[in-house]
């Protein structure tokens, strides 16, 4: 009997020494003084879904004093514990060696993923979406505010050549390329959350694979369209003081007077550099997404930058950081270069009488060429000696 007691007394001493309710109540150390383990507080803000503070823990990757061990594949525990292994493994400060031939196989935990995603799945299509829409609808208002800008006194009735066959080839195989890869790349984007709703997951399955397919083809065409209207147009396209006027005077635009100007005036100018910069920029990094790992951008760009403008961007990428940074970058530069181009499309279509021939045909009405590029008139005029028969 009294064996009994003893043992009933035990189980309830036992039950309240080891009860988690019992155990909240103990005193937690300081993380200073557990090496940088979890806490108590790390694990229950997990469970309420909560952020837990790691960025003291990603410094406590073994005993200072032994830190050699914890990079030594085959070396003495000395003062590494498991906990130790682990958290650098989860905080990639561990040398690990595998069996995969992959330059990122060495890189077995990378939660840059989850604000990666985040971001591209938030603000990236939230902004990138509205700056299209929102500059859709301001053209739309401004064409019923301004409507169609007209050639004054009707057209002339004689053309005269704007653009040769090969520089209206260069101009659509940049255009053409330009418009396919926006369209890929906005299903490739936002494809799950507008279009799986609307056609079901297998038609979209079947859309994004050929999208997929398109915009890594049609990324080369684009490339040479780029080099071939830089090449044939950047001689035109330098600044110079007439350009200041022109954008002073708005572009004739917003009034009847039109602006001297050469072949391109200061609006074409713009949109040029910017589709060249832009271009040039969304180029590297989707070379960067088309050879994965193998065309490392940001590290390199992120160190010029902190040694000239004082930043402080991380340098130390591991090879799934700069693939997410290369994402992030293409689809940014990608949504500025389509807003840039719907503004383009508009003045060179419905916005502006005759301007669509010029790279049409290639033939644009004398008349027109006079109210818009005066100074060019005159140089071709001057150079072929025709006059008004042009």
């Amino acid at each position: 009997m009294n064996f009994k007691l003893f043992s009933a007394a035990f189980l309830v001493l036992a039950t309240l020494a080891f009860n988690p309710v019992w155990a909240q109540d103990i005193p937690e150390a300081a993380r200073a003084d557990n090496g940088g383990g979890q806490t108590l507080e790390d694990i229950m803000a997990r469970q309420e879904r909560l952020k837990a503070d790691g960025g003291s823990r990603s410094k406590e990757t073994g005993d200072p004093a032994n830190a050699a061990a914890i990079s030594e594949q085959l070396g003495t525990r000395g003062g590494r514990s498991d906990a130790d292994v682990w958290r650098g493994v989860r905080y990639d400060d561990i040398d690990i060696k595998t069996q995969v031939r992959n330059p990122a196989a060495d890189v077995l935990i990378q939660d840059g993923g989850v604000p990666w995603y985040k971001l591209r799945e938030g603000p990236v299509i939230s902004y990138g979406g509205g700056a299209i829409l929102g500059i859709i609808v301001l053209l739309v208002v401004f064409y019923f505010i301004r409507g169609r800008i007209k050639i004054e006194g009707g057209p002339a009735g004689t053309t005269i050549e704007r653009f040769k066959a090969v520089e209206r080839f260069g101009h659509w195989l940049l255009a053409g390329s330009f418009i396919a890869l926006g369209l890929t790349g906005l299903i490739t984007l936002m494809g799950r959350s507008f279009l799986i709703p609307v056609i079901g997951p297998d038609a979209f399955a079947t859309m994004a694979a050929g999208s997929k397919w398109i915009h890594n083809n049609v990324a080369w065409a684009f490339m040479l369209g780029l080099v071939m209207t830089f090449v044939m147009w950047v001689a035109h396209n330098i600044p110079n003081k007439l350009d200041w006027h022109w954008l002073k005077a708005g572009g004739g635009i917003f009034t009847k007077s039109h602006p001297s100007a050469k072949k391109f005036n200061a609006g074409q100018k713009i949109v040029f550099w910017t589709v060249m910069v832009l271009g040039v920029s969304v180029s590297l990094s989707g070379l960067s997404l088309l050879f994965p790992f193998q065309m490392p951008m940001f590290a390199d760009t992120f160190g010029i930058m902190n040694n000239v403008l004082g930043t402080s961007f991380p340098t130390d990428l591991t090879p799934h950081e700069e693939m997410q940074y290369a994402n992030l970058w293409h689809s940014i530069v990608a949504f500025v270069m389509m807003v840039a181009i719907i503004a383009h499309i508009y003045i060179g279509s419905v916005g502006m009488e005759g301007a669509f021939d010029a790279m049409g045909n290639g033939q644009v009405d004398v008349e027109w060429a006079r109210q818009h590029h005066d100074l060019w008139v005159e140089e071709v005029q001057a150079k072929q000696g025709k006059g008004e028969s042009l």
